[in-house]
């Protein structure tokens, strides 16, 4: 038994069945499955996940069995346990050759994880047997995601537009990826650290700043934990002024939405714009519709923002890239893992130590008018960034605004091709 299993066990003995189950995570690809399995029925068990529990015990049951390891894999999924559905799925698979079902669930799984050239190399590998939907599709779009534009655009001119219209939007999505990134190839590199290129070929938006820490220490211009601030909010308010001069787009109003964090820095929009303040609704055009955080968006509203009306711009000052709204902005000020608001209630180090700081709780108008008032020359960082100018950032935008914004505002629940360090 490895460490980690001994580890699990103990967790479970103490009750702890989620501590247990992230344990896991190291083993997840050498333990026998017999064993991982066995603690996750146990774990499951404890939680109330009966179908878990009933597709682990299964699997320990009988663990050369493709059904019962494909089902194991498959509540392993539908639980977000996807490390440990790729290796049940990929020893169902040897159990069961080419089986479609198996082949899509193990490629979903590989996605989930971010391990997006494996996915295409799975697929490749069955290329023979490989239904135009989902299977060509999930080459595609992993393909896309792995940054390999080039197979990606073979594999797309193999796909059929579907017959079965729930997948049209899909269909939709990776071509307006494959045009993006034709387009952002001649205006920037597209590399393995070009965030903001890659943002744009993947969600149709544009990234207004990068983080200037830890860019070359795993970072790559995200932020992991920060505490945000009036300053910041003014840098990127800059920046979607910026978006709007170079792609000559001129909203009438800024639409706010009800939350209190998005009515803030929907004021200070609507003031460095100069144009009014109005309450959004479903029916608005031509406006400016401002969040702090789409997390936090009315559930009845989001449907009316995921298709792109008229005249209407989305933007999003702290996108949560890690677990991402239920769709993408226009413009995203910047992208974190974990990000507190400036007004909000924080932990600081006080004389005594950790203290907490009650939220700000004044009107809404005075904490937009501090924004406009704040400093919004960029935080030089820690030097390891490389610069990131308004002129090159405009230039950015000119030359792609042909594609922007452009389809549904689809969600993107990867890093892409641009990897940057996380905590689970």
């Amino acid at each position: 038994m490895t460490l980690e299993l001994d580890e699990a066990h103990r967790l479970l003995a103490e009750g702890d069945a989620p501590g247990a189950v992230r344990t896991l995570r190291p083993a997840a690809e050498t333990a026998p499955l017999s064993e991982l399995a066995a603690v996750v029925e146990r774990a499951a068990t404890i939680i109330g996940f009966d179908d878990l529990a009933a597709a682990a015990h299964g699997a320990v049951s009988a663990p050369e069995d493709p059904v019962a390891l494909f089902h194991f894999g498959s509540e392993c999924g539908e639980r977000g346990l996807s490390f440990l559905a790729v290796p049940v799925l990929r020893t169902a698979l040897g159990y069961a050759p080419g089986a479609p079902a198996v082949l899509t669930e193990l490629a979903y799984a590989l996605e989930c994880e971010y391990r997006h050239g494996e996915a295409v190399d799975l697929l490749a590998e069955h290329d023979s047997a490989l239904r135009p939907w989902p299977h060509r599709y999930l080459l595609v779009f992993n393909a896309v995601l792995a940054g390999d534009i080039a197979r990606a655009r073979e594999q797309f001119s193999r796909l059929p537009e579907p017959e079965d219209a729930q997948w049209q939007p899909a269909y939709e999505r990776v071509r307006d990826m494959l045009r993006r990134a034709e387009i952002a190839a001649g205006a920037t590199a597209l590399d393995q650290q070009d965030l903001r290129g890659w943002h744009f070929v993947l969600t149709g938006g544009y990234l207004a700043t990068l983080s200037p820490y830890g860019f070359t220490a795993g970072m790559v211009g995200r932020w992991a934990y920060t505490q945000d601030s009036v300053e910041r909010i003014g840098q990127t308010l800059d920046r979607l002024a910026l978006v709007l001069a170079a792609t000559d787009r001129h909203p009438r109003t800024v639409a706010l939405l009800p939350g209190r964090d998005d009515r803030i820095v929907g004021l200070a929009a609507a003031d460095l714009l100069g144009i009014p303040a109005v309450p959004y609704t479903p029916e608005s055009t031509d406006t400016l519709v401002v969040a702090y955080d789409l997390r936090t968006l009315d559930e009845t509203l989001e449907p009316t923002l995921r298709e792109r009306a008229d005249g209407r711009i989305l933007y999003e000052h702290a996108t949560c890239w890690t677990t991402p709204p239920l769709l993408n902005a226009d413009i995203s000020g910047f992208l974190h893992q974990t990000n507190v608001e400036p007004w909000g209630e924080s932990l600081r180090i006080g004389d005594n130590g950790p203290e907490t700081t009650p939220p700000d709780e004044r009107p809404e108008a005075e904490i937009a008018a501090e924004i406009r008032r704040a400093d919004g020359t960029p935080d030089p960082g820690d030097g390891d960034a490389p610069p990131d100018p308004d002129d090159v950032f405009t230039s950015f935008v000119a030359a792609t605004r042909g594609a922007w914004p452009t389809g549904p505002r689809f969600a993107i629940r990867s890093p892409g091709p641009v990897r940057s360090s996380y905590f689970h």
